[in-house]
């Protein structure tokens, strides 16, 4: 594992590199890359993977992207960053928060996503739920909500998050709030939008999710064509920190069964 500065569009981005195969670029949730690294571990078995931290989002230079006004924005960012690690195509696989930039990037640039995969992604309004509001509880309870077994946060973050924590969190809800505020979490075109994606796709879900509403798993698979839909029983919204394990073996299994 290397942690490497790319720099893209006057600004710099930190991000993790490891592994070796067909390259992988994994986009976080709205709270961060998490310090624990064990399902970027796993799929590095089977991908070169890079995993940033997302622009103006704790880890990178904050003040380089006061400029970006919204997800849209944020996806070219990330498309261009994509380019700038050499590879004219990726697989894309974007958690929560980071499975709306990625669907808005295989929007915009088809070519550039051999496969798009989404866990849990916002970016869909649900239509009898919502999206839990982030800005009226705190930055802990917030990261709290998205696992469905407690004892998996406090092995994780620890029972009370330090102060570096806590402060990386407001960083990620400052930036948050002037991206996707209103309205929030979603973007009313992005179904329309999603229908002219023919990239295989999968769609993974936590049905345990209290972050994003379950019923969005289904909105997502019709949206995009060539969809797969897979749950996780019993598993909260940072499925990748729940069930490490499961996730990476279903990652890889798609990118194997749907060819290049």
């Amino acid at each position: 594992m290397t942690s490497e500065s790319i720099s893209v569009c006057g600004g710099s981005v930190s991000l993790l590199r490891m592994g070796k195969g067909e390259p992988l670029l994994v986009l976080p949730r709205d709270n961060g890359r998490a310090p624990d690294t064990k399902f970027l571990d796993l799929v590095a078995g089977h991908f070169t993977v890079y995993a940033p931290q997302l622009p103006g989002f704790h880890g990178s230079t904050e003040t380089d992207w006061k400029w970006l006004s919204n997800v849209r924005d944020l996806a070219v960012v990330v498309g261009q960053m994509a380019g700038a690690l050499g590879h004219a195509r990726i697989n894309l696989l974007g958690l929560g928060f980071g499975g709306w930039v990625a669907a808005e990037l295989a929007t915009m640039s088809p070519a550039l996503v051999q496969r798009l995969m989404l866990v849990s992604p916002m970016g869909i309004q649900p239509k009898n739920g919502y999206i839990c509001d982030q800005f009226v509880i705190s930055t802990e309870s917030y990261a709290r909500t998205a696992f469905a077994d407690q004892a998996a946060f406090d092995a994780i973050y620890t029972a009370e998050p330090g102060f570096g924590q806590l402060d990386a969190w407001e960083t990620d809800r400052e930036m948050a709030s002037r991206l996707a505020w209103k309205p929030y979490m979603y973007n009313a075109t992005l179904p329309r939008l999603l229908a002219g994606v023919s990239t295989p796709s999968l769609i993974v879900w936590g049905d345990a999710d209290r972050v994003v509403p379950f019923e969005c798993a289904a909105l997502y698979k019709a949206a995009l064509p060539q969809a797969t839909l897979e749950t996780m029983p019993g598993v909260g919204h940072a499925v990748d920190l729940e069930q490490p394990a499961a996730l990476a073996a279903t990652i890889a299994a798609f990118c194997k069964n749907a060819g290049a």
